[in-house]
């Protein structure tokens, strides 16, 4: 180990380097000289402990691994001792500051190497992101792979063959491909299995072969890398500029890449027949795909194609497919995989945030997808960070905190691509904190425009707020919106606001709360809202998705908006103002209105309005429905929704919302075809299982089928004329997700997270 002959040059023994406390604690899993053993891994020279801090490694000494290392509460003093020593046997070529001039170095790299790799954003992908490579390498791995790239051919990957070098199974391993059409491909194997391969070409394109399209896999000998050729000055100065990258800092980048192009816009706002860039497929939010390969005349063909598992259970992201790569999101993790053998290619893994001063579901571990655009992906972590990741190596590319003002922020949705922005809201809505909703360049992360959802005193709709609850009043943006590229406007939902079920400090209708707002998204400005549930009680979040549809209405061709609202009614918008054209109930449990008005505005009774000691109110809270997706076809012309029938004790403080148990009318979750101009129910499947199991939504096709997962575990897909159930697949878990569809290599596919698993269906023979 370098550490080792290092200590031994200088004269250092191990033994006046390790602490008596690792020696009583520690040296039994990870050996006397920090080796490691088969019971704990090696401690020194490490590549995955050499860019923790001091701070980080003491808190995995104190609070242990998840599944691996059990914690050891030690006095500050011995944490702070073992955290410095292990710091120190893992020393970086950053900590080491080798001389040199860093302006000539990065001089040198920009105009030699940036045709191959990336570095804070800028460069190409035919070799890894060296962002970080100071805090990963020491000094001299650097100056042996800039000599010799191909020095480590012959050994395993893994702890001795780090990805920055050429090794055998190493994702940036040379390989031609000899194709059964007689032709041949080079590029790097990314990963690869007995039967298939990942390919990523030297043009920057991800490929997915099977057996079935080639005859021979060869290894190259050589790294793509050739030997470094400098005089000395520029060797000195290349490896004190390489050694000073230390990771990509939080804020936007200084230095901007390559803009966006027209034709990367159009592929995210007018998708190609079977990819789903987005996290609602299209901007649009409905989520009723073209596609008709699967069928009401094979559905019964459905059969299970393959299936991916991530450490997380309760997945709730739904999938993005774009050219046969398939990307998927956990907490603060997104992978690529091959959409047509769910092959992982790359996962990019950031450490949970600090579940204390988050509040919501983000604390919890929600996180419902991403986005696409050119070359990045999108996506936000639980403590409201925004990151951009290279789409073909998953490197990140720029990282941007989003929230400026104090609160218990976090963040679960999938951000929403419009133009070269990228827009994300946050969560944490049901603690104080002041929500709005954000829009970032998609190259450099730079704050375009932020949309405040609660007024500053003074400003218009301030006077919708009387009392103190103003200043943290809620307003939460934490579901993806939807965007019509015709009018150019973006339109996001918006929580509701704090305090929950007390109104006392925020008498008024407490704007933009429990709204639609309708904005410019090249400047944030509004353009109109509509407030489907004014002063909100119950936490009726308007966090419910907002499709978007083109159809006629009472005989004239309209632009409408379509939302079943959590308040327990469906609503029918003219998007291009936001006129109320129609509202009624869709579900039977509901005592909180009496009706609304022609305007739109909810018809409140009195006394559906939460006590101290508790009122008994329907919706119950989760609402008449929730975040989970719904859908519109254009042929049947219905509406689907999983509704709620279900009803809450609302009180003003302390436990605000219990369940109410009447035996006689338990909770049921009922799937629902509405018909949009009338409001009437079409027809309705109530499902078995407990109501909490279910948060699935729904995925109409052009095939007739309407999917969605079902109370009892199961995934089915049924008549979208009818309801009936075609073909059903068991798969024993909880749904927190909706499903979505794609075509790789021809076939049509059905995708949806189950559990801790993605799953993939298509037709068998």
């Amino acid at each position: 180990m370098l550490i080792w002959i290092l200590l031994v040059a200088t004269g250092i023994s191990f033994a006046q380097t390790v602490p008596a406390t690792y020696t009583k604690l520690c040296a039994a899993c990870h050996g006397d000289r920090a080796t490691g053993t088969d019971r704990g891994p090696n401690l020194i020279n490490a590549r995955s402990l050499r860019s923790r801090s001091e701070a980080q490694l003491r808190r995995i000494i104190r609070e242990g691994t998840k599944g691996g290392m059990p914690g050891f509460p030690l006095p500050d003093a011995q944490l702070d001792e073992l955290a410095k020593t292990v710091r120190q046997w893992n020393a970086s070529a950053f900590d080491a500051k080798p001389e040199g001039d860093l302006a000539a170095g990065q001089k040198f790299f920009e105009s030699r190497c940036l045709t191959c790799h990336m570095v804070r954003g800028r460069g190409a992908s035919n070799g890894p992101d060296l962002s970080n490579i100071g805090r990963e390498l020491t000094v001299t791995e650097i100056e042996r792979t800039l000599a010799n790239p191909s020095s480590r051919k012959g050994q395993k990957s893994g702890a001795s063959c780090p990805s920055w070098a050429f090794c055998p199974d190493d994702p940036w391993s040379v390989v031609k491909v000899t194709l059964k059409t007689g032709g041949t491909l080079r590029g790097f194997a990314r990963s690869r299995g007995q039967h298939d391969l990942q390919l990523q070409t030297f043009d920057g394109r991800l490929l997915s072969l099977s057996s079935r399209n080639y005859t021979a896999i060869e290894a190259e000998k050589n790294s793509y890398m050739p030997p470094l050729q400098a005089s000395d000055a520029e060797r000195r100065d290349l490896i004190a500029y390489l050694s000073g990258l230390n990771g990509i800092p939080t804020g936007p980048l200084t230095e901007a890449p390559a803009p966006v192009t027209a034709a990367q816009i159009a592929k995210v706002q007018q998708p190609a027949t079977g990819e789903w860039p987005g996290y609602h497929g299209a901007p649009s939010a409905n989520r009723h795909s073209p596609l008709s390969e699967i069928n009401t005349t094979n559905a019964t063909r459905l059969t299970p194609a393959w299936s991916y598992s991530l450490p997380h259970i309760g997945l709730q992201t739904t999938p993005l497919v774009a050219d046969g790569i398939m990307y998927v999101t956990g907490p603060n993790q997104v992978c690529a995989l091959a959409a047509d053998s769910g092959r992982e290619i790359w996962c990019y893994i950031r450490p949970r945030g600090d579940a204390t001063k988050i509040s919501g579901d983000a604390a919890k571990g929600a996180q419902r997808g991403a986005a696409l655009l050119g070359d990045r992906i999108f996506f936000a972590t639980d403590d409201a960070h925004l990151i951009a990741l290279n789409r073909l190596t998953g490197a990140l590319m720029w990282q941007v905190f989003m929230p400026e003002s104090p609160g218990a922020f976090g963040a679960t949705a999938a951000p929403l691509v419009v133009g070269d922005l990228v827009i994300a809201g946050i969560g944490g809505g049901d603690a104080p904190l002041r929500g709005f909703l954000a829009a970032y360049r998609a190259t450099t992360g730079e704050q375009v425009w932020r949309f405040w959802t609660i007024p500053k005193r003074g400003e218009p709709a301030s006077e919708t707020w009387v009392g103190n609850a103003i200043e943290t009043g809620g307003g939460a943006t934490w579901l993806t919106g939807s965007y019509d590229p015709q009018s150019d406007t973006l339109y996001w939902p918006v929580g509701n606001p704090y305090p929950d079920t007390d109104g006392t400090e925020r008498q008024g209708d407490n704007l933009y709360t429990n709204c639609v707002v309708a904005l410019d998204p090249k400047t944030g400005k509004l353009k109109w809202h509509f407030q489907f549930t004014p002063h909100d009680l119950w936490d009726w979040d308007a966090t419910e998705p907002l499709v978007l549809v083109d159809a006629k209405f009472k005989g004239r061709d309209r632009k409408l908006l379509l939302q079943a609202n959590r308040n327990g009614f469906f609503y029918v918008l003219d998007r291009t103002d936001g006129k109320f054209l129609h509202g009624s109930p869709f579900v039977k449990r509901l005592t909180w209105a009496s009706g609304l008005t022609p305007q739109g505005r909810p018809v409140v009774l009195d006394s559906a309005k939460p006590t101290m000691g508790g009122t008994m109110t329907c919706p119950a809270v989760r609402g008449a429905t929730n975040w989970y997706s719904t859908a519109y076809n254009p042929t049947t012309k219905l509406f689907y929704v999983m509704s709620v029938e279900d009803c809450n004790l609302y009180r003003q403080a302390g436990s605000w919302f219990v369940p109410y148990n009447d035996p006689a009318n338990p909770p049921l979750k009922v799937l629902r075809a509405i018909d949009i101009e009338t409001g009437k129910i079409a027809w309705e499947v109530p499902q078995v299982g407990a109501p909490e199991a279910n948060y699935s939504g729904v995925l109409s096709t052009a095939g007739g089928l309407l999917f969605y997962g079902e109370s009892g575990g199961t995934f089915a897909a049924a008549d979208a004329k009818t309801g009936k159930t075609l073909w059903h697949f068991n798969t024993g878990q909880v749904w927190k997700a909706s499903p979505m569809t794609y075509t790789v290599n021809g076939k049509q596919h059905v995708a949806i997270a189950a559990g801790g698993s993605i799953l993939a269906f298509t037709l068998g023979r």
